[in-house]
């Protein structure tokens, strides 16, 4: 195709940059420079300059250009192949003006008018480029010159069209319809920045931010000094709950206008989120949780109106509870998070560890497996599902925490004290009848079994992980049960002692 550009299109997701390099097909009809008048240096740096192009050495070829150009600034040539050289580097802003002097300084050069007349296409200056293409018609084109602005021409006036389809939907809300039009205008005109965002407009219409964000950024390429662009860009990250990013491109728009009012007071708020997101997730990560939770209060409090940050913030809130190993409130704000949010697999997780704690092992198992579900890869659900599995199955035998009468999280003075007051009121020596001084003794095996097993930081780990320690079972290599010993065995404890040997027996009238 003569004269025209070779360009990928950018569609509503494409982003700028496949725009931008972009590498044209240049007539090779180009008069002789001896016809130019040039002198000899100007020659040397177009001829040089020339092989550097053709080589691939574009930015030294354009320094040959640039060297022609200051040497003779009325020679149509060196202006000519300095275009050709911009749109090679996808530099089309910089070639218009080149070739808008070289039509200046030769008319009827049809060349650059066709090229110019593509470059006005992809801006969106249709009016502009159907000028330039129909007085390529007039000027004596060759075959494939006119075979060519023709076809622009159809192009042009399909464009045409289709914009005025794009406004008129604009304006009668139908934004669906408006963005039809405008994806198949901005196939062509690629780069009309003022169709980007109106695009743009519409997909915010539509409920569908990510992909105004996407034409609003291509905007910002597009035209210089666009601070409404970079300001609707941290708007809508903002709503989406992006602070980090909502902060990046608020501080675009101050780069540009420092005293741009909205861009300031946005950026005040979101830079005072920021820091409080910033602060909260540093003091999760040093396991104050109780701190970090009340970061994450003043969060929702700061933006109350964006729901985005009152779920975050309450996911997280949820995970403080539950490693600070407060179940009843992190099962209480994990389920308002999925209340809103069902598949929440976080606050699925966290849940699910606070109904351990809790011994709600079913209401856990049915919470890592809807986990599982949307994440079967994670190794964490995967082994809180298997423990929970494992702890069910416990729970249906015997239960160390339930027979001292405490929480799975009890501290070890808890459960000396729980053990000393059981024991004493279950030594067989306070019953008489023999009935029940055998049920007495067979609770206080079990008491004394709880003690050492929960008093043990090792044996407790492996209670807690689903195993008994003291279950011939759930030991590999099986063998007897360590603990099932006889009455004899425990007689001479020390209900008061915190361990070692039994020191002392009691007897009771």
């Amino acid at each position: 195709m003569s004269g025209s550009g070779m360009m990928p299109s950018l569609g509503s997701g494409s982003s700028l940059a496949a725009c931008c390099f972009v590498y044209y097909y240049i007539p090779r009809v180009v008069p002789d420079c001896a016809e130019c008048g040039v002198n000899a240096d100007v020659e040397k740096h177009l001829e040089l300059g020339k092989k550097l192009l053709a080589a691939g050495q574009l930015a030294d070829a354009l320094s040959q250009f640039h060297a022609a150009v200051d040497g003779d600034p009325d020679n149509y040539v060196a202006y000519y192949r300095r275009a050709t050289a911009f749109l090679a580097m996808g530099k089309s802003k910089a070639a218009l003006p080149d070739l808008s002097k070289v039509i200046e300084l030769k008319m009827d050069f049809t060349a650059a008018r066709l090229q110019r007349g593509h470059l006005l296409l992809k801006q969106g200056k249709l009016d502009e480029a159907e000028d330039d293409f129909k007085k390529v018609l007039k000027s004596n084109p060759s075959e494939n010159e006119e075979k060519e602005a023709q076809s622009q021409l159809i192009k042009s006036d399909e464009m045409q069209r289709l914009r005025s389809q794009a406004l008129d939907a604009f304006e009668n809300s139908d934004y669906i319809g408006a963005i039809t039009s405008l994806d198949k205008i901005l196939e062509v005109c690629v780069w009309d920045a003022d169709l980007r965002e109106l695009r743009a407009e519409c997909f915010i219409k539509e409920g569908e931010p990510r992909k105004a964000i996407s034409d609003l950024k291509a905007a910002s390429k597009l035209k210089n000094d666009n601070t409404e662009a970079f300001y609707k860009i941290s708007t809508l990250y903002y709503q989406l709950g992006d602070h980090e990013l909502s902060l990046s491109e608020v501080r675009e728009c101050l780069k540009l206008d420092q005293d741009h009012k909205r861009c300031f007071a946005h950026y005040k708020q979101v830079k005072k989120l920021n820091k409080l997101i910033e602060s909260a997730e540093e003091l999760i990560r040093d396991g104050r949780y109780t701190d970090a939770t009340s970061k994450y209060e003043s969060v929702m409090k700061t933006e109350p109106s964006v729901s985005e940050y009152t779920i975050r913030s309450k996911e997280r809130i949820c995970h403080c509870f539950s490693k600070d190993e407060k179940p009843v409130e992190a099962i209480r704000v994990c389920s308002e998070v999925l209340q809103m949010e069902p598949d929440n697999v976080n606050a699925l997780k966290d849940r699910a560890e606070a109904y351990l704690i809790e011994e709600m092992y079913d209401e856990a198992i049915q919470d890592y497996e809807t986990a599982q579900e949307h994440n079967e890869n994670d190794q964490q659900i995967r082994e809180g599902l298997e423990k929970a599995q494992r702890l069910l199955k416990q729970s249906q035998k015997r239960d160390y925490y339930k027979i001292l009468g405490v929480k799975r999280n009890a501290k070890k003075q808890e459960i000396i004290k729980a053990y000393r007051k059981l024991a004493m009121q279950w030594h067989p020596d306070n019953f008489q009848n023999e009935e029940e001084k055998k049920k007495a003794e067979k609770k206080f095996i079990d008491i004394a079994a709880a003690k050492e097993v929960l008093s043990d930081p090792e044996m407790r780990k492996k209670f807690d992980d689903g195993e008994d320690p003291l279950d011939a079972e759930s030991q590999q290599g099986g063998g007897g049960n360590p603990f099932h010993r006889s009455w004899n065995s425990w007689q001479g404890f020390n209900p008061f002692s915190s361990g070692g040997p039994f020191r002392f027996k009691f007897h009771f009238n």
